[in-house]
């Protein structure tokens, strides 16, 4: 290599213009290397593209490509077209001549430069041309858009020569404020990297035709008095003014645009990291030097002022690498390191391996085998990373590793650079905020997540044959496993391999598989499944669920997305996996003849076939969760998780699918009809109950939205318990369709309605059952002896009058909206006696006789010690009290009674008014708590009646 010495330029000590045109030479040289290497590496027709475009913006003509109209902008700074450009000229369009323009016609088009991979390292026949069309500033609008048309055109018949070209409008007097309006590469994030993308643009680009930049001819050294010397440069004519055009220098570079670049590199890495960590690694360096950046144009500046033109030490790409590998070299970082030049390597793509050579080798290829011996790898590490487009599961995972921990890397350490540098605008800190979780969702591990682990390292991880075994795990006894092994291995032989991947359970296993591409349509699966029920026609429904499910390739992410929390976008529940629920049973014969046919009660055994759930969940995330129930309340529990998780408005795709040997279709059916009425409930956006019974036990959904509660009951006294709990608003309550044998409570309680107290009562022969749900929807019961409507019904008539009279007075009477009076609604339940009952029928009210007297006894209920209460009974308004009598209160009342009645015949005793004020307060309280303490009360004086 001929080197000379550096050429300094200086202000202070004079200019001479011989050496500015060295300089100017030198820089030409070495774009005319450059510009070999890229026409090398393009087939004729594309070679003939970049020849061309100078002509095109050059000349408006009408036969050839680009042509818009005769006022387009055309004419190009100091070119004309030479004997090689016109004789392709006309090979496209044989009737083209060109004629030169004489005089000094306008030139608007200053400049034409070349952006991307051609000419570099990493040049591949797919790489694309960006082309910077540097204008001049005074252009109208109308010439502007004919220009950009133009460049449309050009895009259009480029790609019909195979290469594909971008256009990018630059006017350099606007680029130097910073002022664009689009983006300015086919790999550009936008405004908030100018001079990063300047920075590139001066180390990389090659010049086509037209102006050189106004750059090349200022010293490193005078970078920070650019504006000062190119002044001086063009006042004094040193450099003629329509020779050059000026984009502006490197003197400083703003710590937000590391911030910037960072982020759009990191966006990038998530789905394709090999491209992201060198301009990563990069952006990391430029920011830890801060604030005084030795930039990569810099260096190179300082190259060719000292005449070191070396091409391969110059290419973009070594620069770069040099670069990063002198950093990571000062901190001890050898693991990175060989990251990024596995990433070299890879983005290069020239296979050195053995036998995959060529026998003229490019000079691509020569650089790059100088690069791996200096590296040190061997044969062995070349097959293995010329091997990527067959790499499995085992390396992709090793691979992923290194890949994640550099992107987390990278993440952290741009958000502490922006924290020390407080370079966080409100829009740096959303985007920092988005992009941290992109990476959690990409890569974060946690419960249930069903890790991705090929986030483009490997083309394609799906195997030809796999083998899928359970098998007891050893290290839990009594426990069982789920492995998958390469190849087809017969049940003797799988034990001498080590599996690719366990999973406690199987779904959690193909789930994995279809996520990472692992299992595809073309996988043959051998199957031992060990002591599950699992079949072959199981296993490909499941697989075929999982592919409905979880559509590959899954879609990107958006912004608007990242800013809320996740919510299920899709759902599958799949029932029974691997379990056959009637070869368990007691009677198989009973189960398969009876009529019965409801899968959570099933026949006369009333047993449950709903035995396992299997739950996945793509989230708006991109997400993919799987959970697992099992026992008892396994659908109750996969139920509440599921409508805890609902997004609010919103609903996602829900499938339930079963493929158990018997009955699958039913069992499928039940449980997705109980998610549907579940789901509909909720989303009402009322506080529901939702009663289901799972064999003799029953279940209640409490239907809060994001606060979904389950309440096991296991008999009918518990359930009535609960439904005779205080209720603090309406809760509307609904009953599956086989929740409930008891035809009475099936028949009374989903006809409860706000705003009113309904009663219910059947006649069974000497005896009558009593229904009363309140304002809230509570249950109340009570049995009673019978003799007639009258005496069955008055009594509770003249209960509910009286406190709902206390109700009413205590209500405001200038209130805005005054609230309605409570109505009691009366209905009897037929038909009458001990057979099924069928229906309910309204009826009036009871008539509360004004002139026959009754016996009245009213009971006032205060506080006494703590948790403790006092009671006070008002016979006939004669006072009896605890205070006066102690555990002898009722047993004196009793005697009282029996004394004012005239008739021989014992009868029920009743409160007729109750006052809980002493004991809440004037708060208005539900009427099934005064029910409660009615029932409490004419207990324990019944029971002392039946003692006197």
């Amino acid at each position: 290599m001929t080197r000379t010495h550096e050429i300094r330029p200086d202000l202070d000590e004079g200019i001479d213009r011989k050496v500015l045109s060295q300089l100017r030479a030198r820089f030409l040289k070495l774009n005319e290397g450059r510009m070999a290497r890229a026409m090398e590496g393009l087939s004729p027709r594309q070679q003939g593209v970049l020849n061309l475009l100078p002509l095109f913006f050059h000349v408006n003509h009408p036969l050839l490509p680009g042509y818009v109209s005769g006022s387009t902008p055309a004419g190009l700074s100091n070119y004309e077209p030479d004997a090689q450009a016109l004789a392709e000229a006309q090979r496209l369009t044989r009737s083209f001549s060109y004629k030169a323009r004489h005089g000094n016609p306008p030139r608007p088009i200053h400049g034409l430069f070349l952006m991307g991979s051609l000419g570099t390292l990493a040049q591949a026949d797919q790489s694309d041309m960006d082309v910077w069309v540097c204008h001049a500033p005074d252009l109208s609008d109308s010439e502007l858009a004919e220009l950009r048309k133009k460049c449309q055109l050009l895009e259009a018949w480029a790609d019909s020569q195979g290469a594909e070209a971008h256009f990018f409008l630059i006017d350099p007097s606007r680029f130097v404020r910073g002022e664009r309006d689009t983006q300015l590469s086919s790999d550009d994030c936008g405004t908030t990297q100018h001079y990063l993308l300047l920075d590139e643009f001066y180390r990389t680009a090659i010049w086509l035709a037209g102006r050189t930049p106004l750059w090349w001819l200022v010293p490193v050294y005078e970078e920070t008095r650019y504006a000062q010397y190119t002044q001086t440069l063009l006042s004094k004519r040193f450099v003629p003014a329509e020779e050059n055009l000026d984009l502006g220098h490197l003197a400083r570079i703003p710590p937000g645009e590391f911030i910037g670049a960072g982020l759009w590199q990191l966006f990038k890495g998530i789905e394709s990291p090999y491209k992201s960590v060198l301009k990563l690694l990069l952006t990391e360096v430029y920011a830890s030097e801060h604030p005084k950046v030795e930039c990569l144009s810099l260096r190179f500046k300082q190259a060719v002022f000292a005449n070191r033109l070396d091409l391969d030490e110059l290419d973009p790409y070594i620069v770069v690498y040099r670069r990063i590998e002198e950093y990571l070299k000062a901190r001890a970082e050898p693991e990175r390191l060989e990251l990024v030049r596995r990433s070299l390597y890879l983005k290069v793509n020239r296979k050195l391996s053995s036998g995959s050579g060529a026998r003229n080798p490019s000079w691509q290829r020569l650089l790059l085998e100088r690069l791996a011996n200096e590296w040190g790898w061997d044969q062995r590490q070349l097959a293995m990373l010329d091997s990527r487009s067959q790499w499995k599961v085992r390396q992709v995972s090793a691979e992923r590793w290194a890949l994640v921990n550099e992107l987390n890397y990278s993440y952290r350490f741009l958000t502490q650079f922006a924290r020390t540098e407080q370079t966080v605008s409100l829009i740096n800190k959303r985007d920092l905020n988005v992009l941290g979780r992109r990476l959690y969702a990409a890569f974060e591990r946690k419960a249930g997540k069903i890790e991705f682990i090929n986030p483009g390292i490997a083309p394609d991880l799906a195997e030809d044959t796999l083998t899928l075994v359970q098998s007891p795990n050893r290290k839990e006894p009594g426990q069982s496993h789920w492995g998958l092994y390469n190849g087809s291995l017969s049940a003797l032989e799988w034990e001498n391999f080590a599996p690719i991947k366990r999973s406690r359970e199987l779904l959690e296993l193909l789930t994995w598989c279809h996520r990472n591409g692992v299992i595809d349509s073309t996988t043959r699966l051998a199957l031992h499944p060990g002591t599950s029920d699992l079949s072959e026609f199981e296993l490909f429904n499941l697989l075929g669920s999982l592919q409905q499910t979880i559509a590959l390739p899954l879609t990107t992410v958006s912004e608007e997305q990242l800013l809320h929390a996740s919510v299920p976008s899709e759902v599958l529940v799949l029932v029974n996996i691997g379990v056959d629920p009637l070869k368990h049973h007691r009677d198989l014969n009973i189960l398969m003849t009876t009529e019965r046919t409801d899968s959570l009660s099933y026949a006369g055994v009333r047993e449950n076939l709903v035995l396992t759930l299997d739950q996945v969940t793509l989230n708006s995330w991109n997400e993919v969760m799987v959970s697992r129930y099992d026992g008892a309340h396994a659908l109750l529990d996969c139920l509440r998780d599921y409508l805890n998780n609902l997004p609010r408005g919103t609903q996602p795709r829900l499938r339930v699918r079963c493929f158990c040997h018997n009955r699958a279709q039913f069992i499928a059916q039940r449980v997705e009809e109980i998610f549907d009425m579940a789901q509909n409930l909720l989303l009402s956006q009322l506080n529901h109950r939702y009663l289901i019974q799972v064999q003799q036990h029953y279940h209640v959904l409490e239907l809060v939205p994001g606060q979904v509660n389950h309440v096991a009951l296991a008999s009918l006294p518990a359930l009535l318990a609960y439904l005779g709990e205080e209720q603090l608003s309406y809760s509307p309550l609904h009953l599956d369709p086989m929740a409930l044998e008891d035809q009475d409570l099936a028949l009374v309680l989903p006809m409860g309605q706000p705003e009113c107290i309904q009663v219910f009562y059947r006649i069974i022969d000497s005896e009558a059952e009593l229904y009363v749900l309140d304002e809230f929807n509570a249950l109340w019961q009570q049995r009673l002896p019978y003799h007639d409507e009258q005496s069955l019904l008055v009594p509770l008539q003249r209960f509910l009058q009286s406190i709902l009279y206390r109700r009413d007075a205590l209500l405001p009477m200038d209130a805005s909206q005054p609230v309605a009076p409570l109505e009691a609604l009366y209905c009897q339940i037929l038909p009458s006696g001990s057979g099924r009952a069928r229906r309910v029928e309204p009826r009036p009210a009871p008539l509360t006789p004004v002139d026959k007297p009754f016996y009245d006894v009213q009971a006032i209920i205060g506080k006494a010690a703590p948790g403790q209460v006092q009671v006070t009974l008002y016979c006939n308004q004669r006072e009896f009290s605890e205070l006066e009598h102690g555990d002898q209160l009722f047993s004196v009342v009793a005697r009282e009674i029996v004394e004012q009645r005239h008739e021989t015949q014992r009868y029920r005793c009743y409160i007729t008014d109750l006052d809980l004020s002493g004991l809440l307060g004037d708060a208005q309280s539900p009427s099934n708590l005064y029910l409660r303490y009615k029932s409490d009360l004419e207990r324990a004086l019944n029971d002392a009646l039946e003692q006197v």
